[in-house]
């Protein structure tokens, strides 16, 4: 059975991008927003055809828009794509290093997203999408106008994994690496007598145990 494409020329998808920030699992408040799910989008140059799809979604979008609202709504409205290899808009400061060499952007959904692992299948351990993992992605470029607040977002629809990457910070730290050159102030049992091993008491002042 073959369903039909979707054929929302503002709904592309994107081949080996990699994820970074993402709240896949369970929705996220920014500063205090409403929880979303979402994830920011590292596409990287190498591959021009994924940024002709971004533009040409966006070109979309904003027709859309301009049919609408007419004049009102910009030509070239601002974007929530940005060059990684420039600086963030929110401060000035250089994108992170794993932004080098990408365009970056974030898509983000009230709705889970549809997520599926390496073979298609629906995702059920959401921690296979951490951020650094590559994926393929399918999202929908939409116009908002909110009086002096005029662009165009980003919608996050559908997540694929496509294979495992370096993990990129906020990854659990390991127990066993933190505590490894750590000696242990307390010999095990086992090992605190020569050559004997059975308790036949315990010290009253200390409680340690004395091995016979």
């Amino acid at each position: 059975t073959s369903k039909m494409a979707n054929n929302n020329p503002a709904h592309i998808v994107l081949t080996n991008v990699r994820l970074s920030y993402t709240h896949l699992d369970k929705p996220y408040s920014n500063n205090g927003g409403e929880p979303k799910y979402s994830a920011t989008i590292l596409v990287p140059k190498t591959d021009p055809a994924n940024k002709q799809k971004i533009d040409a979604a966006i070109r979309a979008a904003t027709a859309r828009m301009r049919e609408k609202k007419g004049n009102s709504f910009p030509e070239t409205p601002k974007t929530s794509v940005h060059d990684g290899d420039g600086v963030r808009p929110s401060d000035g400061q250089p994108f992170g290093d794993e932004c080098k060499g990408c365009w970056v952007f974030t898509a983000s959904s009230k709705t889970q997203p549809d997520c599926r692992d390496q073979y298609k299948q629906p995702l059920l351990d959401g921690s296979e999408l951490y951020s650094g993992v590559w994926a393929h992605v399918g999202v929908t470029f939409f116009g908002y106008d909110s009086g002096s607040n005029k662009g165009i977002g980003v919608a996050l629809d559908t997540v694929m994994k496509a294979r495992d990457g370096e993990p990129l910070g906020g990854m659990r730290a390991s127990a066993d690496d933190d505590f490894a050159d750590i000696p242990t102030t307390v010999a095990a049992p086992e090992t605190a007598a020569a050559g004997s091993s059975t308790i036949t008491g315990y010290d009253p002042n200390t409680f340690a145990p004395i091995y016979g």
